[in-house]
């Protein structure tokens, strides 16, 4: 199935950070024109089509699943089995947070390296601890690829926590994001 492309489209690069909307299409390359006002030239396959803002995405995953692990804790309390079956709560989609700069701030041009990577980790230290406060079983770190500084950084916050960290799903999100699995105490 080939993507049809066409002007005015908000699009993503693959295996890259850009994100951009579409100027021209032509038969073996689209041209974008970057957040940044920059001109680039991809193939068709390098490209993916936009539908929904990731910030409105994880407004919405945060709500969604705090109203849904509760209706299900509600509808589950009664049953009590000796062995932990998977659970509706464990199928809800992740709540996910995009750590890339420019989601987590209007401009970064005066920022530094260090500002960035302080930013982004607070985002996310502040996240996770919404989704343990909130009894959400998961959570997707959106980081990109880049030199790994910011997921070094994860995987050392995530060790302060009761969680299990491993690679997010590589059809969605490619090899630049990380899942938390958070345990609960039921007793709380």
């Amino acid at each position: 199935m080939r993507k049809k492309f066409k002007i005015g489209d908000k699009v993503a690069v693959i295996d890259d950070v850009i994100k951009g909307t579409v100027v021209a299409v032509h038969p073996t390359k689209i041209i974008i024109k970057s957040s940044d006002d920059f001109p680039f030239e991809f193939a068709p396959n390098e490209l993916v089509i936009i539908k929904e803002n990731q910030a409105n995405l994880s407004k919405y995953s945060d709500i969604t699943n705090d109203i849904l692990i509760e209706k299900i804790e509600n509808s589950t309390s009664k049953k009590k089995n000796k062995f932990k079956v998977a659970s509706k709560k464990d199928k809800l989609p992740p709540m996910e947070v995009d750590l890339h700069i420019h989601q987590l701030t209007a401009s970064n041009k005066r920022m530094d390296n260090y500002e960035m990577l302080t930013l982004q980790l607070e985002t996310a230290k502040r996240k996770l601890e919404f989704a343990i406060k909130n009894r959400i079983p998961r959570v997707v770190f959106i980081h990109g690829v880049g030199e790994g500084v910011l997921k070094s950084e994860l995987t050392y916050l995530f060790k302060k926590y009761p969680v299990d960290y491993y690679a997010a799903s590589f059809q969605k999100y490619g090899l630049g994001a990380t899942e938390v699995y958070i345990y609960q105490n039921p007793k709380n």
